[in-house]
């Protein structure tokens, strides 16, 4: 078996058994391929048998290569999956390395932007657009990740077959994991009024947003149209789209929303990913406090 059969074993397996995203796909097939590269391993057995020592000798030399904790705490996760995969393939029940600890990383909370800002930016695209049907979509995209908390991917791929959008709609997430989320009317009027100005054709089979030659809208151009926006009101670098994402659910768990509802409206596959929102909601609260107690003032 050859390393390119090896790897597209492996490809197929991450696709199609673990529906992983096209990213995740990407990233797991270049570790795997860096694992076989300098371990010489050309078959699951010899795979499922690399020892600790030579993982360890083989992460080192990743990390030479100027790998970040964060990326190097990925690429170890990615490996475990592989070497996991291996000794399923190779008939081994459990695979000789041991576990590995991967670097520390410290975890920031997500940085939500407030209802105001998260209004003034989408409000603010739209109005300093060049082209008046650019800046409606820019307008429309923003406003779905806010108020329905998608990712941007997800925003991207609603195609005319999902049109005319009525009060929910369905939404294929991070492992082809479907949920159903809220439409707001202003999300509806501000989707149906790019669709009345944009000047391509909107197809059942192809995304709505389009870029200005007519071709699916890149995720890039909406971070830009954001950051011009974030600059000229101010806001802080972490003022991003995702922000927009985590702000909805901030301002939703602030307002009393459950966490499992919650779970089910961001599309998390485990209630642990949303309990972040908790923290991020005590913090905002603290700093209120901070800014309002008389105490506090200085």
């Amino acid at each position: 078996m050859t390393k390119a059969d090896l790897l597209e074993q492996w490809k197929a397996h991450l696709e199609k058994n673990l529906r992983r995203s096209a990213h995740t796909v990407r990233a797991y097939l270049s570790a795997a391929n860096h694992l076989i590269e300098r371990t010489g391993s050309a078959n699951w057995t010899a795979l499922a048998e690399l020892d600790a020592g030579q993982l360890r000798a083989h992460l080192a030399e990743r990390r030479s290569d100027g790998l970040s904790n964060s990326s190097a705490a990925r690429e170890l996760s990615a490996i475990k999956a592989f070497i996991k995969y291996a000794a399923d393939q190779a008939g081994v029940e459990e695979p000789s390395a041991p576990r590995l600890r991967g670097p520390r990383i410290k975890k920031g909370l997500p940085r939500p932007v407030t209802p105001d800002d998260a209004t003034n930016i989408a409000d603010l695209v739209d109005a300093d657009a060049t082209i008046d049907w650019v800046g409606a979509r820019d307008r429309a995209v923003l406003l779905l990740l806010y108020g329905a908390g998608l990712r941007i991917a997800e925003a991207l791929s609603i195609t005319g077959a999902d049109l005319p959008l009525e009060e929910t709609m369905s939404v294929t997430g991070k492992g082809n994991k479907q949920r159903i989320v809220p439409i707001l009317p202003l999300i509806r009027e501000a989707i149906e009024d790019y669709l009345s100005q944009c000047p391509w054709p909107i197809e059942k089979d192809a995304p709505i947003f389009k870029g200005v030659r007519g071709g699916p809208l890149s995720p890039g151009m909406v971070q830009k149209a954001m950051a011009r926006a974030r600059i000229a009101l101010g806001l802080p670098a972490t003022a991003t789209p995702h922000a927009l994402r985590h702000s909805f659910a901030t301002h939703l768990l602030g307002a009393g929303a459950d966490l499992r509802s919650l779970q089910e409206l961001l599309g998390h596959a485990s209630l642990g990913s949303t309990q972040i929102y908790t923290k991020v909601d005590a913090a905002t609260m603290l700093d209120t406090y901070r800014d309002a107690h008389p105490r506090e003032k200085k």
